[in-house]
């Protein structure tokens, strides 16, 4: 079964629907995005950013239950 697709818009929506000052980080004045970067959300997960974009377009393969918990905090 692929759900590549389904991973993908599950993270970019709720990266989306979260601001950094509910993430607890500094909101800025120049931001392109409505939610978190993929940076920031990488920082928060303590995974880097490549590691993260990789989750965030479908690849779940060999991905660890710790790494799927620190994406739901």
């Amino acid at each position: 079964m692929d759900n590549q697709a389904e991973v993908r818009e599950f993270l970019t929506s709720r990266r989306a629907k979260i601001t950094p000052e509910q993430a607890g980080l500094p909101s800025g004045n120049r931001r392109r995005v409505p939610g978190l970067r993929r940076s920031e959300v990488a920082a928060l997960a303590d995974v880097s950013v490549e590691y993260y974009a990789k989750l965030e377009r479908g690849n779940l393969a060999g991905v660890s239950p710790s790494v799927l918990e620190a994406l739901a905090r």
